[in-house]
């Protein structure tokens, strides 16, 4: 009698005690496992910088962490080059992309971007010429020909007109005694009047001489400040390191740029033929060999990529010509209508406002932006 008393027991406890521990299964199903996000990347310094040991460090690097770090994600970072990542993208076979990737209509037509998170420009980095080359880029520089013609034409104005008032009675001014020798010395002081400036008021004997050297006092003032700031001007933009002065001097020589690149698709654009590299470094590699003239890509990157490797005694004489053109916005690419977006775009910007990101911004370049 004392045994059904026990098995109803064990069947009530069984009753019990199964339901719950369904209910607890259940419960840790419905608990939701966040996946770990496919994010590819490509080597491109200051903004993603890969190291031996497999790490990464850069500007777009920075920016992710703390955006996955906001929204709470898991991630695994891939090397890509810049076609195939874009590809990846598009076909969905990575969920992000992040590197210095220019946002591009052309691209927005297959992909997704975030909000930009640093705006640059296409430049042209070349090779400083020797000596002989600059010396023949001064003789054949048209605007350097000009300005000295502009200057000689106004020195012999304006000692021709000192000539005609002032020869017959300034013996002082013209002391030579043939016509040809006066002339020369009204030359003279045109070119004397150009470069230095009016001649003391009382020089001259005629009250026209005088009242010209009033006028003049002004004219030549106005004059010598404008030569200046042109000769000034040619001299910055290249004139005795380079004979290219903007990207219409690309169409006749060698040039590169990274293989679909904004760079690359911009010089087709333009029809000007170029070679493709992989990436900058083998770019800089190809010009500091003279396999090019120039390269053409963003002036961030080369920028920096020309300042670290001259740091280490490396391509001493590449440089990056003052010509800006062509404004490019980098941003994260994301496969077509995420629905993460909005989260994201919201987690950039709140990253970029922090001082860790300024702080980053001036350990690169040194500039606030």
């Amino acid at each position: 009698m004392s045994d059904a008393p026990t098995a109803r027991s064990k069947l009530s406890l069984l009753l019990i005690v199964f339901p719950m521990l369904l209910l607890g299964q259940c419960a840790l199903a419905a608990t939701p496992v966040k996946p770990v996000i496919q994010v590819g990347s490509y080597h491109c310094p200051p903004f993603v910088i890969k190291h031996d040991d497999d790490t990464y460090s850069g500007l777009s690097i920075l920016l992710w962490e703390r955006i996955s770090e906001n929204l709470g994600l898991q991630y695994q970072i891939t090397d890509y080059s810049l076609k195939d990542l874009l590809e990846a993208v598009a076909n969905k076979k990575l969920a992000v992309g992040i590197s210095c990737i220019s946002i591009t209509p052309e691209r927005e037509l297959i992909l997704d971007f975030s909000h930009s998170f640093y705006e640059t420009h296409l430049a042209i980095a070349v090779k400083k010429q020797g000596h002989l080359t600059t010396i023949k880029n001064i003789i054949t520089n048209k605007n350097l020909l000009i300005v000295l013609g502009i200057f000689f034409a106004a020195a012999a104005t304006v000692g021709g007109i000192y000539y005609l008032l002032e020869h017959r009675v300034n013996e002082k001014l013209y002391s030579m005694p043939s016509r040809k020798a006066q002339l020369i010395e009204g030359f003279i002081l045109g070119l004397l009047f150009i470069t230095k400036g009016p001649f003391n008021y009382f020089e001259f004997k005629t009250l026209p001489g005088r009242v010209l050297t009033v006028f003049l006092a002004i004219f030549t003032t106005i004059f010598i400040a404008s030569i200046t700031a042109i000769l000034a001007s040619t001299f910055t933009l290249g004139l005795l390191s380079s004979d290219i002065r903007g990207p219409g001097d690309l169409a006749n020589i060698p040039v590169g740029a990274k293989l679909a690149s904004t760079s690359s698709e911009y010089l087709t654009s333009q029809s000007i033929v170029h070679r493709t590299y992989i990436d900058t470094d083998q770019m800089l590699a190809a010009l500091e060999n003279n396999e090019v003239d120039a390269i053409v890509a963003d002036a961030a990157v080369l920028k920096y990529l020309l300042k670290k490797s001259k740091e280490k005694g490396e391509y001493q004489n590449l440089m990056v010509l003052p010509y800006q053109f062509e404004k490019q916005n980098y941003g994260f690419v994301i496969e077509d209508k995420s629905e993460y977006i909005e989260q994201l775009n919201r987690a950039l910007l709140k990253v970029r406002r922090s001082p860790e990101w300024r702080q980053a911004l001036h350990e690169y370049f040194a500039e606030r932006h």
